[in-house]
């Protein structure tokens, strides 16, 4: 006899589309086992990154993430200091107990996903309003204004 063995609904999880395909590409960037552990990454990092950005920016990244991320991104109340990139890897890393490289790694593959949503216009007025050291978490050249 062939049982039907299911996760409870109450137990699911149940995503949109948008954040679902946007966890498996977080999930193959960053070479994670399983999307459970991909969705780790995302909500850790988009946490840290809605403490650190505000205004215009703020408002039109979270316009362009699926619904789920956006509120993640959202719910945080930004903080009074800034952290440039590395101090934000550092943080991220105290609050997760994982070690720097893995909190790179994982910042460096949730910002490909956000980048891929939120096109290159709005990532480069993103890093305009950030402290230095968030352009090479995104995968760019660090911005510096002409001398």
């Amino acid at each position: 006899m062939i049982t039907d063995v299911r996760v409870p609904s109450e137990q699911q999880q149940s995503y949109g589309t948008a954040y679902e395909q946007m966890l498996e590409k977080v999930r193959y960037e960053g070479a994670y086992p399983t999307r459970e552990r991909a969705d780790e990454a995302v909500r850790l990092v988009l946490a840290g990154l809605g403490r650190q950005l505000t205004g215009d920016e703020r408002v039109d990244l979270a316009a362009c993430l699926p619904r789920e991320a956006a509120s993640i991104l959202t719910a945080q109340i930004p903080d009074t200091r800034p952290l440039g990139g590395w101090a934000f890897v550092k943080d991220l890393a105290s609050r997760s107990g994982a070690s720097l490289a893995t909190t790179r790694w994982d910042t460096g593959s949730v910002f490909t996903a956000v980048a891929a949503h939120a096109g290159s216009d709005l990532i480069t007025r993103i890093l305009h309003q950030l402290p230095a050291g968030y352009a090479l978490l995104f995968g760019q050249a660090e911005l510096n204004p002409a001398a």
